[in-house]
């Protein structure tokens, strides 16, 4: 196992930017490149971040800032796991040691608010080739000299979405020498699925045919016949070769993108070799790279999947934290919902689960364990999970589609055109929905409520409780009112050993009076009642009189109980773990005044920014949605209204 890195004897401690890099000779990488992973492994195992990723990008990292006169040069990094070595590179290694993911400190992603060197956002996947493309084509539109390279890095998971396949199409058809790297290390989150993957894993080319083909291009660009006239001869040509060599060809030279590859993605010396013969290249091309998760760790490369994102670990054996905590009893509301889904499914033959690529991030994997034939993992491909979870329910099954708030985003025409608007008792299983904490404003679920509530025919529920969400799942699985999304935050819920209850129904539209009250009414959507909960306590504790409503559903909302409450004549408080803004509070507000009612409302939930990262306790008291927060809210919003 590695040891604690010591920083002073390391060549890592000389580099300040990617201009230091380059002063290295070629023989100095690969000890860079352990002063890296020393690095990495002792900074997360103290501070955690996405461990397995970064760790299997390092050789490709450094060759990519040798080679490439960056800043001036773009790499676009795809969703941006693998970026860690890239900050401890550009000058962010003490902010990294010191900061990273944490609130104030630097970003898990690559942010360009960070860094010039970080070009793009990048915390979904998919991404990297149309937004390099662009800035290769705004490169070609400007006339910029010296010619500016730009560069993707996209992973072998992340290639498989239809945005990325969008992009190269695109690529393929346009004047630019956008170069795209495909590292390709067999996994994204959990193991890669398709055929994609699989058409990956069987793809090489050999080593023979490479070095012909490097020594055929020198030899013609030194004769001047490779330009831009004869390069769709010469294209042709290395097709037709490589066709005959290998006996087919591959799906990238189909395209008529040029393809490199693979090499090993863990050896420096061969990734700089070539990216410096092919970076003057004209036209678009993809060099392939096979790397390992992890790699030079031996627990990471071992399991993958487990240290994708493993937490605080012992550096010498090997434990995570999270294996070494005691049992209080509580369990995630993600394995609430997957034991509750195969209970369902045991039941009902027509109930599916779908997942795009996080079987284990969504504990679809419960039931996957043991109904396979019933659970499909479509890949980093959200609209199409959520179209083949229509093209399901209209032939009669009732498919429960489990994908992240924010990931869920890039489905959305798919919810409204291919779900909705037929009215398919399509259920959204929406995890990781409110603040999730360090990864930050690209993975906050903030939104789901606001963007869901206007779409016809959409249902949208939340539980205060495990219980509430087991109920809203049997709802689900007897639902006949068309898609209904159901949302639940990360994490564990609030009932040691208490969880599991009996599978009946909740009632649809529906929600429940906690307690009564005479100078205000909190009305609060999921998770979020315990803090109103405790903040009422604290104000009746001083003598004020609080009623509290779970509302459950933000669409429909429950009439009587909000006629209940327009009467009473008091501040109506909402409380939410989404934007404030076309939220739950928005509804109550819009339903207030089409009835004819002016109370007065204040509406507690995210601000219309984005939140920053830290932890979720940290942001809920930036945000004012903690108990603390809700409490001022309510005693504010009495001593307005009685002045």
């Amino acid at each position: 196992m590695p040891t604690e890195h010591n920083d002073k004897a390391s060549i890592l401690s000389s580099i300040n930017s990617p201009e230091d890099v380059r002063r290295l000779s070629v023989e100095q990488l690969p000890q860079l490149c352990a002063d890296i992973r020393d690095f990495l492994i002792s900074t997360l195992s103290r501070n955690p971040g996405h461990f397995a990723s970064s760790m299997g990008s390092v050789e490709l990292t450094v060759a990519l800032h040798y080679v490439f006169n960056t800043p001036y040069d773009r790499i676009v990094w795809d969703v941006g796991h693998q970026a860690y070595p890239h900050k401890l590179l550009t000058g962010r290694r003490e902010a990294f040691a010191s900061g990273n993911r944490r609130m104030g400190g630097i970003s898990g992603f690559p942010n360009p608010a960070e860094s010039e060197y970080d070009t793009f956002s990048a915390g979904h996947a998919s991404n990297s080739i149309s937004a390099a493309l662009g800035m290769a084509m705004a490169s070609r539109l400007q006339n910029d000299t010296p010619r500016r390279n730009v560069v993707a890095v996209i992973g072998d998971a992340s290639i498989s979405g239809g945005l990325a396949f969008e992009g190269i199409n695109n690529a393929a058809n346009t004047p630019n020498n956008l170069l795209i790297i495909l590292n390709d290390n067999d996994m994204s989150i959990d193991e890669n699925v398709g055929s994609l993957n699989s058409y990956l894993a069987q793809l090489t080319t050999s080593q023979g045919y490479n070095n012909f083909r490097f020594k055929a291009y020198r030899t013609l660009r030194d004769l001047n016949i490779v330009n831009d006239r004869r390069k769709g001869a010469i294209m042709r040509f290395n097709n037709s070769l490589k066709s005959l060599l290998m006996r087919s060809q591959n799906i990238f030279e189909g395209l008529n993108i040029r393809y490199f590859g693979p090499f090993d993605g863990n050896d420096v010396g061969t990734i700089v070799r070539v990216l410096n013969d092919i970076k003057d290249m004209e036209g678009p091309r993809i060099l392939h790279l096979r790397s390992i998760k992890g790699k030079g760790y031996a627990p990471a490369e071992t399991n993958p999947a487990a240290w994708h994102a493993p937490g605080r670990f012992d550096i010498a054996t090997g434990r995570r934290e999270e294996d070494c905590t005691p049992d209080d009893g509580r369990m995630k509301y993600q394995d609430v919902f997957g034991h509750t889904l195969l209970e369902l499914a045991r039941r009902d033959p027509h109930i599916v689960a779908i997942t795009a690529a996080m079987a284990s991030g969504t504990s679809v994997a419960i039931m996957q364990r043991e109904m396979p034939d019933r659970v499909f993992d479509v890949g980093i491909s959200e609209g199409h999970a959520v179209t083949f979870a229509g093209g399901l329910a209209k032939d009669g099954m009732r498919p429960f589609v489990a994908i992240y708030s924010s990931f869920l985003q890039r489905a959305y025409d798919h919810i409204i055109h291919d779900v909705a608007l037929q009215n398919l008792p399509v259920t959204f299983c929406i995890d990781r929905a409110g603040l999730v904490g360090e990864d930050g404003p690209t993975h906050h679920g903030a939104f789901d409520i606001a963007y869901l509530r206007t779409v016809p025919n959409m249902c949208i529920a939340s539980p205060r409780d495990e219980h509430w969400l087991r109920r809203l799942m049997c709802m689900a699985a007897e639902n006949n009112h068309g898609p209904l999304a159901i949302r639940y935050p990360r994490g564990k819920g609030r009932m040691a050993g208490g969880w599991e209850c009996p599978l009946s129904p909740a009632p649809f539209g529906r929600g429940e009076r906690l307690r009564d009250g005479s100078e205000a009414c909190v009305l609060s959507l999921g998770p979020i009642a315990a803090d109103a909960t405790k903040a009422i306590d604290e104000l009746e504790a001083h003598g004020h009189s609080i009623a509290h409503y779970d509302m459950v559903f933000a669409k429909p909302l429950d009439e009587t109980l909000l006629q209940e409450v327009a009467e009473k004549n008091v501040p109506v408080i909402t409380v939410e773990d989404g934007i404030a803004s076309g939220g739950l509070g928005t509804a109550v507000a819009e339903w207030l005044s089409d009835h004819g009612y002016r109370r007065h409302v204040r509406r507690v939930g995210l601000p219309d920014t984005f939140v920053t990262q830290g932890t979720p306790a940290q942001l809920a008291a930036l945000c004012g949605t903690d108990a603390d927060g809700i409490r001022n809210a309510i005693e504010e919003t009495i001593n307005a209204v009685q002045q």
